[in-house]
C-alpha cells in the first residue's frame, strides 16, 4: 500500500465514522438500558451529519431518515445560535409537545443522541439517564476511533501476502 493511499485512508478513517456489527451490538445495549431505565419511547444515534446509526424502542410512524437529518440539522442551527449567544456549543436540547417530546444531546464529538418520550415518564428521569447514556456512548466512540485511526479494526488492513496468495489461489482455480 502506497504512503498517499495509507495517509488519505487515515484521514477518512479520522473524517468519518464507520462502525461494525459489533459496533453497533454495543451501541444497541447503551440504548436499550437507557429505554429500561428512562421508560421513554425510543433512542436514536445519530452522526452529526444526519445519518442514522442505529435505534432501538417504539418508533413506528416516523419516517426515521428523515427524523434523524432533521435532528441533526436542528442541532447545528442549536450550535450557531449558541456561538451567536457566546457559548461554544449547548450539548443539549429539547422539544415538547402535547404527546411527545424529543431531547437530543451530544454523544461524544461527532454523533448524537435523542430520545423520544411521552406520558409515560418525564423530563427529569429522561435527562438524568440520557445523560449517563451519552457519557457511555462517547466511551464507546472513543474506542471505535481510536481502533480505526490505529487500522485494528476488522478487515482494516490485508496482510502483505494477500496479493500472492490470491493470485496463487486464482491460477489454481483455471
Amino acid at each position: 500500500m502506497s504512503v498517499q493511499h495509507s495517509s488519505r485512508e487515515q484521514r477518512l478513517r479520522s473524517e468519518r465514522m464507520v462502525f461494525y456489527a459489533h459496533d453497533v451490538a454495543a451501541l444497541n445495549e447503551a440504548l436499550d438500558g437507557f429505554l429500561e431505565l428512562s421508560q421513554a419511547r425510543a433512542a436514536f444515534v445519530i452522526d452529526r451529519e444526519g445519518h442514522l446509526v442505529t435505534r432501538r424502542g417504539d418508533c413506528a410512524d416516523a419516517s426515521l431518515e428523515s427524523v434523524a437529518a432533521l435532528v441533526a440539522g436542528s442541532f447545528a442551527a442549536t450550535r450557531e445560535l449558541a456561538r451567536l449567544l457566546g457559548e461554544t456549543e449547548f450539548s443539549t436540547m429539547v422539544h415538547q409537545g402535547r404527546r411527545d417530546s424529543i431531547q437530543v444531546s451530544l454523544a461524544g464529538e461527532r454523533a448524537l443522541f435523542a430520545a423520544v418520550f411521552d406520558e409515560r415518564t418525564n423530563l427529569g428521569l429522561v435527562r438524568w439517564h440520557a445523560r449517563e447514556s451519552c457519557e457511555r456512548l462517547a466511551q464507546l466512540f472513543q474506542g471505535m476511533s481510536e481502533r480505526a485511526v490505529g487500522g485494528q479494526e476488522p478487515g482494516a488492513a490485508l496482510p502483505s501476502e494477500f496479493g500472492k496468495d490470491a493470485a496463487a489461489a486464482l491460477d489454481k482455480l483455471f
